[in-house]
């Protein structure tokens, strides 16, 4: 069957009105029309529309959605996937990511919410507030596909364009969320559109008097080094890398680079870096999904680990948890704080803790603190609820 440009606009219109939290559109061949709410594939169906799809009816959207452009086309055809954005009459935007899988066309389309969220709204916590209070350096947010990291980029900046006079430069493949001017000056550029290479693009920043700049993701050697000489001289960047913790994300930048680098970079790093912030969308008890971060920021002992390397006595998940003071914290803290609300069951704290023995003892010094001194009535309950964990936890354990 053809497809119009409208036809295919009211389509993805149905789509995202018809559940609540919906944050995906798929189309592979040889399934239903799906879309992911809270985490979970559900099918869309469509009386007017095939019930499974072929690969020449994902052609055809994907052909509307490109436009001819000749770079998509050409990433698409050398490559075997392209990224765009897409926009509906109603304003309504995706990002949209074309490939092919098993010789088929497949298009993974990401709705992207038209209102920019705010501390409150994503529950951030005031450390929030001081991160984006810095003049210079690299702050990172770090995290696996879909967690939310260009939303937590979008709050901070927004909340910066609340209260300061200054020139924001972002780099972005493509544009997420359009950023309206309060106080601040925005230039968003597409890759693909306003600038074609992210390491041409980082220079070019450095003439456009920006005070900050956000570059989308640090995707290799050449623009993590336009980053860090950024931060080093005046400049706030703001950027984005697919780490799981602030730990992994330092020895992912120095794998960059090569090992008679290693110094020179371990000591630019920790003179450059200010902030570090990890984050994991998990599963809560009401059914929707909740953000979890681990946050690090820079002082002396973090440096002092960056710059000589984690030992036996100087590893950053323990600087984390001792900068507490500073509104510092880890996976495992978040989690159990999250615990402790009832927000979210033991079995999920122990799936995305990142150190699952140290989550076992925390949640059983915990238990120890709630329960009192049974009843003789009551300790064969108790017993076989203790068994009933242990075995949980075997069948979480690698």
């Amino acid at each position: 069957m053809n497809i119009s440009k409208d036809e295919l606009d009211g389509l993805l219109d149905a789509m995202i009105l018809h559940a609540d939290g919906i944050s995906d559109l798929l189309f592979i061949t040889g399934m239903p029309m799906q879309v992911e709410v809270q985490g979970e594939l559900q099918p869309f169906t469509s009386a007017a529309f095939p019930p499974v799809l072929t690969s020449g009816f994902i052609e055809q959207l994907a052909k509307i959605i490109l436009d001819d452009n000749p770079r998509l086309l050409a990433d698409l055809k050398e490559h075997g996937s392209c990224d765009c954005g897409y926009t509906l009459k109603n304003a309504c935007r995706f990002r949209v990511n074309t490939y092919v899988q098993n010789g088929n066309y497949a298009m993974v389309m990401r709705h992207l919410k038209p209102l920019i969220p705010t501390f409150e709204t994503l529950n951030m916590g005031p450390t929030f507030h001081e991160i984006i209070k810095e003049k210079n350096g690299i702050i990172f947010v770090t995290g696996g596909t879909g967690t939310g990291k260009t939303t937590t980029m979008a709050a901070m900046l927004n909340e910066i364009n609340k209260t300061r006079n200054i020139h924001i430069l972002t780099l972005e493949d493509p544009i997420e969320f359009v950023l309206t001017p309060v106080k601040a000056t925005f230039s968003q550029r597409e890759f693909g559109r306003d600038f074609f290479s992210f390491q041409k693009g980082m220079r070019a920043a450095m003439r456009q008097a920006p005070k900050i700049i956000f570059i989308g993701e640090i995707r290799d050697r050449e623009t993590m080094e336009i980053v860090l000489n950024a931060g080093e001289t005046g400049h706030l960047v703001f950027s984005t890398l697919h780490t799981t913790s602030a730990a992994m994300t330092v020895n992912r930048i120095i794998g960059m680079f090569g090992a008679d680098e290693e110094a020179q970079v371990r000591e630019r790093l920790a003179g450059s870096m200010r902030y570090i912030v990890s984050q994991r969308l998990i599963p809560a008890k009401n059914g929707t999904r909740m953000l979890v971060t681990e946050t690090m920021g820079s002082n002396l002992r973090t440096r002092e680990a960056i710059l000589l390397g984690e030992n036996e006595g100087r590893r950053l998940d323990d600087i984390i948890e001792a900068g507490a003071v500073y509104g510092w914290h880890s996976f495992e803290q978040s989690l159990l704080k999250a615990y402790e609300q009832d927000l979210i069951t033991e079995e999920t704290a122990l799936l995305y803790c990142t150190n699952k023995m140290k989550m076992i003892q925390r949640i059983d010094g915990m238990s120890k603190q709630r329960v009192k001194v049974p009843t003789d009535s009551l300790t064969v309950d108790l017993k076989m609820h203790e068994e009933e964990k242990a075995r949980n936890r075997s069948k979480l354990s690698p």
